[in-house]
Parts: C-alpha cells; structure tokens; sequence
C-alpha cells in the first residue's frame, strides 16, 4: 500500500461534558487529542496504512500528549518537530442535541503555525506517497507559504496530493476566510473533499456546477461533497457517482469528516492511483466510497476524535 504524509495542525480538543442547551452540574472538559491532518493520519494508521504526520507541537504538556497519542496509534511522528516558541494549540468544542459541535480556538499563537520547510525531514518525498492537508494551514501568512511550498513540492515528486477544505471561519482573522488563497490550495489538489456548505462558501455566486467544472480543469482528478448524514457525490471529468452513507445516530461529529476521508485514502493507497485514468474507474469509486461512508458513520458514534477512528474490522458489516 501507498503510504500516507499529512501535514498541518495538531490540537486538543477539550470536549464539553454537557449536550445542547442543558445547564445542569457542573460543566468540565475532557482533552482528546485532534486536529484535521493529525485525524487522518490516525484514521489511516488504524486502517493499516502506513502513516506519517508532518508538523509542529510546542514543548509541553498537551504536546507530550498529542505525540504519544499519535504513536500510540501507529503514526510515524519522526517528521514532527517541538518548539518552546509557542504552546499547543486547544480548542473548547460544544455540542449539540445531534452531536453537531462548534469550536472556540486558541489559536493563535500556537505551535502549529510555526512549522517551516526546514523541518521536513530529509527524502520525505523521495518515495510515492498521498500527501494531505487542509485549509487550517493556511491561516496565517508564514504557515499558508509552507503549505504552498510542501504542496508544490510533493507534486513534483510524483505524490496524489488531497486536499480537504475543512473551512474554520473563526480560524481566520476578523473570521474573513481568503477564498482566493483556499481555491489556489485546492488547484493544487488531485483529490478534493468539500462538504456542501464549504462549497457554497467558496464558490458566492459562481455556479455550483461551473465552480466544479473550474477545479477538474485546474487539475482535480476527483471532487468529494459530503452533506452530512446525507447523499455523498463524487464529482469527475466524466460525470458524477452518488453514495448514501449508513444511517446511524450521531455522538460526536468532531472526526467524522476525517474519518471519511481516511477512508477515501485508504481505498487509494491500495488502487493504481499513479494511472493517469484512476478516477474514472467506477468500480473503484464504489468501494473506496462505501469504505469512506461507513468509516464516518463509525467515527461519529463514538465521543472525541483518535479512539473513534475506525479499524478495518469496525466497518466490514
């Protein structure tokens, strides 16, 4: 199988004890160990992949955390760097009756932001690999031209680059999220995940149907948009394919997008995504959604982000 690189921010999720609205008791936080990129990187670590997460922790207690969550978890963390520059980023995530969440960062400052191409290790690209990351790594000035730069450099080194937008408005400053800089990420992408509300906040006016059309020719081999527990559809330069993820009831929704897309990974680390007509072939596209679906519907059941991850025994019935 492919292995797997993702880049960008870890954090903790300090996850709320109360749901919705209720007030009662006292209210206290459970820290779990998250961040988009180092989500994926988990999720393929437990579904067998080779898995390799690339980024910045400060040097304390909540880094010491996330680091030994992640080996724990079968991450290769020898690409992650320390820094006493800046702390761990958290992040205080409130729920909903229907385990939706919203997020309260503090971030920035924090350690994630401080990563640079001179710490990737050496050869890091010298092999094949799926290379992921998402628009969180673009929030700030230094940290969205590292991005760039790993991008740019993965892609010519052979790598499928993924891109999963993942849009945080309150990530940005004064919540302004630059589209221009997210779509030029996006252009650089092979495989794109979107859900349909970041879709729509990306494409204002544009067509939805001309917006897509736009990226396929800026070089996306395959354009995801999930819709929450609705219809999934997987956009190509020859149509689109439809999926409907299982139906379950929702916990927490904190890694169900990462789960997901995990699972899409997954699927392509054991397909011949180096043909140029990999995208196109609807067996395929079949299984690596069905996989994807049921790896979120899993994700989501189960509260925080890392030990809701499914295994590839979770998800065969």
């Amino acid at each position: 199988m492919t292995p797997v690189i993702a880049f960008g921010e870890a954090l903790v999720d300090m996850l709320s004890s109360r749901l919705g609205s209720s007030t009662q008791g006292p209210e206290t936080f459970t820290p779990y160990a998250g961040g988009a990129p180092a989500n994926v990187s988990v999720a393929c670590a437990r579904l067998g992949l080779t898995s390799r997460f690339l980024g910045m922790l400060g040097d304390d207690h909540f880094g010491d955390f996330i680091a030994a969550e992640l080996q724990h978890h079968g991450v290769d963390i020898s690409g992650v760097a320390r820094t006493k520059e800046a702390r761990t980023a958290l992040a205080f995530v409130s729920r909903d009756d229907q385990g939706e969440r919203t997020f309260d960062f503090y971030r920035p400052p924090a350690a994630d932001l401080l990563y640079r191409t001179e710490h990737l290790p050496q050869g890091v690209f010298a092999e094949p690999a799926i290379v992921h990351l998402c628009s969180n790594s673009l929030t700030d000035e230094d940290i969205a031209e590292t991005s760039l730069a790993i991008t740019e450099m993965a892609a010519r080194a052979g790598c499928l680059v993924s891109v999963d937008a993942n849009l945080r408005h309150n990530l940005w400053p004064d919540h302004q999220i630059d589209i221009g800089l997210v779509t030029r990420l996006l252009d650089q992408a092979d495989l794109i995940k979107l859900s349909t509300d970041e879709l729509d906040a990306l494409r204002g006016d544009h067509p939805r149907e001309d917006w897509l059309a736009e990226r396929l020719a800026a070089g996306a081999r395959l354009i995801v948009i999930t819709d929450g527990p609705g219809s999934v559809a997987a956009h190509t330069i020859r149509g689109v394919t439809h999926m409907t993820p299982p139906a379950v009831t929702a916990v927490d929704t904190t890694a169900g997008g990462d789960a997901f897309i995990g699972g899409l990974l997954a699927a392509l680390a054991d397909h011949d995504w180096q043909q140029p007509d990999w995208a196109q072939d609807g067996a395929f596209l079949e299984r690596a959604l069905t996989l994807a679906c049921r790896c979120g519907a899993h994700a989501v059941t189960r509260p925080g982000a890392y030990s809701a991850l499914p295994r590839r025994e979770d998800v065969i019935d």
